[in-house]
């Protein structure tokens, strides 16, 4: 019997819910935060967001040594609030954006995969989510 293991990663953003919407959202912002360490980038995102709209990001090693694409079908969007999705492999992820006193506190919920570890995933879904953060509350400031 396969038990289904679920994953959690969150942050809290010091910006407000639209700027989180928007920047987690844009294929422009997506390609410059989407990425679990330094030696990976995001080269391209596509993203259509409507229900049953897909969206890619190719990931890639910076050295050219692996990349891959993932790739997945929305399936509920409340926009500000919450995002649900399907991945290729059949895994859920739902997104929830929790605005709060000028903050937004990000929960990631997703589906482990069966090649890494749990422990593994999670440092790399939160270190993406730490990109996130840190890209979107340095791009406020530079615009502030």
């Amino acid at each position: 019997m396969n038990t289904i293991k679920i994953i959690k990663v969150e942050t809290l953003i010091n910006a407000p819910i639209e700027k989180v919407w928007a920047f987690w959202t844009a294929p422009e912002h997506i390609t410059k935060w989407n990425h679990a360490s330094e030696d990976w980038h995001t080269t391209r995102a596509e993203n259509d967001l409507r229900i049953g709209g897909k969206f890619l990001s190719r990931m890639e090693a910076k050295d050219g040594s692996f990349g891959f694409d993932l790739v997945g079908f929305y399936d509920s969007i409340l926009t500000y609030e919450k995002i649900s999705y399907t991945l290729l492999d059949d895994r859920t992820v739902t997104i929830l954006f929790l605005p709060k006193d000028g903050d937004v506190k990000i929960i990631e919920t997703f589906e482990a995969e069966n090649e890494n570890s749990k422990e593994l995933q999670k440092f790399g879904w939160q270190a993406i989510l730490n990109n996130f953060k840190a890209y979107i509350e340095s791009s406020i400031n530079i615009n502030a």
